[in-house]
């Protein structure tokens, strides 16, 4: 029996696929809709191991948060190869799926791989992104999350577009719940805005401090001036360094006359944790020239 126009636009409603794919899926299966709906998600995951291996460093930063800010709050990064596929509906809608259902999780998964195999709908967080894979034609990942439980404290969350996230969580704020989430909200923004590497100055990694130690002192020594002199410098731009890049230390940028530690006190809170996420970070961006690559790949059909 020949396979139906209405069927094949079922099947492709129903899996994403293109239309000679379901027709190709159905004329095999003999028109069972789900032995051929079955047929093209093994394809589209077989599909997602060819192209695992290739640089995906465009994507969308997603968020979700438990009600009023209570429980927990999830950041993550889902990359893909180009901006094109970063705008793809379907490409933000799982996204969106994945930190839900990290969100939902009893607890934090202990790395990517084990959100990969979260529960997502009739499957797992990784097949769902295979399958996407399938759908799409791109190299998709689930490079990085981040998850911050509210415990006694509030939660706040800011999207910059979508590639830019921050998650903050507060605590004190002396109990006026409405203070707490609004300042919680500007903390946010200022966090996607200045890029903090940390809360304060005890929180500077170790090798970051040294490398900076070691960059402003070949500088004092290039500059000629006494050893008394140059120990000086290398102590004013350490300082200065520390300021710029610690959050407790940053002039709060709604007002600049008022540092952060400042704004703080007077409400009489404090920042417990903070995660930023921007796409691509420490990542290798594609060089190809597109229409050179379209090229190549329509010169190797010929």
């Amino acid at each position: 029996m020949p396979t139906t126009a209405s069927q094949i636009k079922a099947l492709r409603a129903r899996t994403g696929a293109g239309m000679l794919d379901c027709k190709q899926a159905l004329d095999e299966a003999g028109g069972d809709m789900e032995a051929a709906a079955q047929a093209l998600r093994t394809k589209g995951i077989a599909a997602a191991e060819g192209k695992a291996g290739r640089i995906a460093a465009e994507g969308v930063i997603a968020a979700a948060v438990g009600d009023g800010g209570d429980g927990a709050g999830v950041l993550v990064e889902v990359n893909c190869e180009t901006d094109f596929v970063a705008k793809d509906a379907s490409f933000r809608a799982f996204a969106e799926a994945a930190a839900g259902a990290i969100l939902a999780a009893p607890a934090a998964p202990a790395d990517v791989e084990s959100a990969g195999e979260l529960p997502l709908g009739d499957s797992t967080v990784d097949t769902a992104r295979r399958e996407l894979i399938g759908k799409i034609g791109e190299n998709i990942a689930l490079r990085r999350f981040a998850r911050l439980d509210a415990g006694d404290g509030a939660l706040s969350t800011y999207l910059h577009g979508v590639r830019i996230g921050v998650l903050v969580r507060l605590g004190g704020g002396d109990g006026d719940s409405a203070a707490l989430e609004s300042l919680g909200r500007d903390l946010a923004m200022h966090i996607a805005a200045t890029r903090p590497l940390c809360v304060g100055e005890d929180d500077v990694p170790a090798d970051t401090l040294a490398r900076e130690q070691a960059i402003f002192t070949a500088q004092a020594a290039e500059s000629g001036k006494p050893p008394e002199i140059a120990q000086k410098m290398v102590a004013g731009r350490m300082k200065k360094f520390l300021k710029e890049n610690t959050l407790l230390g940053q002039a709060f940028v709604k007002n600049p006359e008022q540092t952060v530690a400042q704004l703080l006190k007077a409400a009489g809170a404090s920042v417990e944790a903070m995660v930023r996420f921007e796409v691509g970070e420490g990542l290798e961006k594609r060089s190809e020239d597109f229409v050179a690559e379209v090229r190549a790949q329509a010169a190797g059909r010929t």
